[in-house]
């Protein structure tokens, strides 16, 4: 052979064992990207939907809480002798009654609450609240406005309507609301697999003084006017809010629902399957208490 086409030991190719074993390892790190990409988007979608849960149930209960509070709230009227008094010692007076205007949009303190395990209706007192100042010398008032509004935002400046009533119902997996100025029921959280309803009435016990009891909403009269309601203190709100993702979970994964169950996450029916759940509680006490009888 001529010696030009000689190839020394350094040119020459790779073999097809040597092919093998590098395409193998390629691929093998390949596979372990792959892997390690998918764990962390598993982990990320996790920690997303875990964050989303915790958001939507702050936010339903501010809305709760925010109607809840104010449950059986009237108007203070700082001259209840027509006098225009000055003086912040001044007689003051609370409202027990607002008359009703068409629509049937009463108000009485025996109207503040009622419910169902699942259902919930607060009611407070509407009036009018100054909103700016036009002299700060001389601190005259020139405007006036209706401040307060139900779950979904209503009614309207020019409604008449003497209560604010917000009424909250759960129905296919979502926690709805409506109220006076509003028909249709407003979608306000989704996934929502339990709401609650325990009222924590006020009970006199003969040689024991007073005590609470947890009393849920279907053990509670359905005569609004029983006076009963007038010895509700607080309410006590549970929901159970389940994710948007299925997950990998081991078998027999629990939570805990309203009533103290452990409930299986992966024996749950569709669309609730292995889906992450997170409880939340909260107990709002009623601003109005120990009002008089009507």
């Amino acid at each position: 052979m001529h010696p030009a086409l000689t190839l020394s030991p350094k040119q020459r190719g790779m073999s097809f064992l040597e092919l093998l074993v590098g395409l193998s390892i390629g691929l093998l790190v390949v596979a372990v990207a792959i892997g390690a990409l998918l764990v962390s988007r598993n982990v990320s979608s996790n920690v997303s939907d875990a964050s989303g849960l915790q958001q939507q149930g702050a936010h339903t209960l501010r809305v709760l809480g925010q109607q809840l509070r104010q449950a059986g709230s009237l108007y203070l009227n700082p001259d209840p002798t027509g006098t225009a008094p000055t003086d912040v010692l001044s007689a003051v007076v609370f409202e027990i009654k607002a008359l009703g205007q068409s629509g049937g949009n009463n108000f009485e303190l025996q109207n503040i609450l009622a419910g169902g395990d699942d259902t919930l209706t607060t009611g407070f007192r509407r009036y009018k609240d100054n909103v700016f100042i036009a002299d700060n010398a001389t601190n005259s008032t020139v405007g006036t406005d209706f401040l307060a509004r139900n779950c979904v935002g209503a009614p309207a400046n020019t409604k008449t309507d003497e209560r604010i009533e917000s009424i909250f119902t759960l129905a296919d997996g979502n926690l709805r609301c409506r109220g006076n100025g509003v028909v249709n029921a407003q979608p306000i959280t989704q996934n929502v697999a339990q709401f609650q309803i325990v009222y924590l009435v006020q009970t006199v016990v003969g040689g024991s003084g007073t005590t609470v009891q947890y009393r849920k909403g279907s053990s509670m009269p359905t005569d609004t006017t029983d006076p009963t309601w007038r010895r509700v203190q607080g309410v006590q709100v549970c929901l159970v809010l389940y994710g948007s993702d299925a997950i990998d979970m081991p078998q027999g994964s629990s939570y805990t629902d309203c009533d103290g169950q452990s409930i299986d996450m992966t024996q749950l029916p569709s669309p609730r399957t292995n889906r992450m759940h997170m409880l939340f509680r909260n107990t709002f006490q009623l601003r109005s208490q120990g009002l008089p009888t009507l």
